[in-house]
């Protein structure tokens, strides 16, 4: 068998900005939640004078939903990430914050009716400190089991097991929310190739830890032998929504 390593290293090296996988195109397919994210928050944001998008990446996702009824701006902990969300936002009128959304973020209590998070880590004290009361937190959450399959492919630990809808929606009960919509969601993400594997792995760190093509060459060659077995690259997305409104 012919070693498709030269184009393992090339996909390695191939540039990663935001949160943009256009380099996957035709080599990753997804499914998606019975619930539209997008669509949900588009009507969130019509209703909103002022709102919050948390952990909001190079501002892919935001800048889909403009123009905004209201006053929006973003907040964003990673650092390569803030300027090229501002380049996207700033012509839409919103201010982009670098920030850690779990230990603190720079808004007074009450700041916002509306916070909005797609896959995004947080901490549910946080955004119940900074929504007014009536203020609504919608999010789509990578949930912690995600990629399970995946990462034992590559004998790596789950980076936050705890992360699920019941956990999540009691952080925000025990705060005094109403926990106006929680729906749990498992679908499949399919790959062309190992190289596409490769890409992913590294522009989501997180997801296998310390992925090296020589530390993981072993396992690579596996999947690229049950590719070339007629086996599909296909494995387990798992998402929730949870909608929390503070009173």
């Amino acid at each position: 068998m012919t070693s498709p390593h030269a184009q393992w290293v090339r996909d390695a090296a191939a540039p990663f900005e935001g949160w943009d996988f256009a380099y996957l195109n035709d080599r990753m397919t997804e499914a998606e939640p019975p619930w539209d994210y997008p669509a949900l928050a588009r009507a969130a944001l019509a209703r909103s004078a002022e709102a919050l998008d948390i952990a909001t990446g190079g501002g892919e996702v935001l800048a889909s939903f403009a123009p905004f009824a209201g006053r929006v701006t973003a907040v964003e902990g990673y650092p390569p990430n803030v300027p090229v969300a501002r380049r996207r936002l700033a012509p839409l009128g919103v201010e982009v914050h670098q920030a850690n959304t779990r230990s603190g973020m720079p808004f007074a209590d009450q700041t916002f009716d509306l916070i909005l998070n797609r896959h995004g880590g947080f901490r549910a004290a946080e955004m119940h400190r900074v929504l007014r009361p009536g203020g609504v937190f919608l999010s789509q959450q990578v949930a912690g089991d995600n990629l399970a399959d995946l990462c034992a492919h590559f004998d790596a630990p789950l980076v936050a097991p705890h992360n699920t809808l019941d956990q999540i929606a009691r952080q925000f009960a025990d705060l005094g929310c109403e926990i106006r919509r929680g729906e749990t969601w498992r679908g499949t993400v399919t790959f062309a190739d190992v190289g596409a594997i490769v890409y992913f792995l590294k522009a989501v760190p997180w997801g296998v830890q310390g992925f090296d093509l020589d530390r993981h060459r072993t396992a690579l060659e596996a999947l690229h032998a049950r590719a070339e077995a007629g086996e599909a690259l296909a494995f387990t997305y798992t998402r929730f929504l949870i909608e929390a409104v503070r009173w």
